[in-house]
């Protein structure tokens, strides 16, 4: 494991019913921890632990693709989020809470709020208007109960997602599932070329934040640079929007989490700011700022900052 992943706030682990036609298939797919689910219709790799054994096991495929058509007659994914719904978000369970009643037929996210992973999930969640669909159990991870790791996820990490008697978890997997398999807009795009760029940029992410630390480090000063100078590539690729591809997407998503950890780092430890020479960063930052689904679930930026510095030995 990378000393990034084991820094990460040591929660990221290693991840409406399915509709049914008569192009369904069910298959199990072999496990891999650093397994991508591909969009829909694509075969989905996640980890699932039953209630009963806790066994790692393959996710059943998803349906075929929906037709580019359909997507084209629907007004745009950034307008067709959920309107942002304020909710009082509940207190982090510690050692000493009581667990809920596990497999009762609730769906349940288990987040951390310091968590960039678990925030991606969170995010998909408010975005889809799944909030009284998908009840929040926050863990708190300096003092986490004994029996989430008994009950919950063996590996004791952060997101999970309980639903339908099973658990389920690594956020980039999670983000998908819950857009194909819940009611609310679709948060992922019909176009073919979209699509393939968006499984690139899901492959990318840690590659992206590695090359961020490795600069947090010390170890290639540069290496930040080139990572957010891809970003702005990236983000170059589609006119149709501000957004990875074009309109919001899941690929958003899965990004923003983290950018908004390192942008105040950079700037304050390393006076360095990402949007300078990166118009097109500039702008996603802007209007990812307008997503009330999204800045809902950000954290104390200022508390990030102060456990990077910690973390990575500066002073002051």
């Amino acid at each position: 494991m990378s000393s990034f992943l084991q820094f990460s706030f040591s929660c990221q682990c290693s991840s409406w019913t399915p509709p049914t036609s008569s192009k369904c298939v069910s298959s199990l797919i072999s496990f891999s921890s650093n397994s991508s689910l591909m969009g829909y219709g694509y075969p989905a790799r996640s980890t699932i632990f039953t209630p009963s054994s806790l066994q790692i096991r393959a996710a059943p495929c998803f349906c075929s693709p929906v037709p580019a058509r359909e997507f084209c007659a629907r007004a745009s994914l950034s307008s067709k989020v959920a309107a942002g719904v304020k909710e009082v978000l509940p207190p982090s369970l510690t050692s000493t809470s009581d667990p809920p009643p596990v497999f009762d037929g609730t769906t349940r996210l288990y987040i951390a709020y310091i968590c960039p992973f678990a925030q991606r999930v969170w995010i998909t969640r408010n975005c889809k208007g799944l909030q009284d669909q998908i009840k929040l159990v926050p863990i708190d991870l300096q003092d986490r109960p004994a029996w989430f790791k008994e009950k919950i996820n063996p590996a004791n990490k952060v997101p999970c997602l309980e639903h339908n008697n099973e658990i389920k978890v690594e956020s980039l997997d999670l983000i998908k599932y819950i857009d194909s398999n819940f009611e609310g807009p679709s948060l992922f795009p019909g176009d073919s070329d979209k699509r393939e760029f968006a499984e690139e940029l899901f492959l990318y992410t840690d590659s992206f934040t590695n090359s961020v630390f490795a600069t947090f480090r010390g170890e290639e000063e540069d290496k930040a640079a080139a990572a957010f100078d891809e970003i702005e590539k990236a983000l170059s690729k589609f006119n149709d929007g501000p957004f990875f591809l074009g309109q919001f997407s899941l690929v958003d998503i899965a990004y923003a989490p983290f950018i908004e950890r390192f942008s105040p780092y950079l700037q304050e430890v390393m006076n360095t700011d990402i949007t300078e020479g990166r118009p097109k960063l500039a702008s996603w930052i802007k209007e990812m700022e307008k997503n009330e689904n999204y800045i809902q679930t950000r954290s104390d930026l200022k508390g990030m900052v102060e456990r990077y510095k910690k973390r990575f030995g500066v002073s002051g």
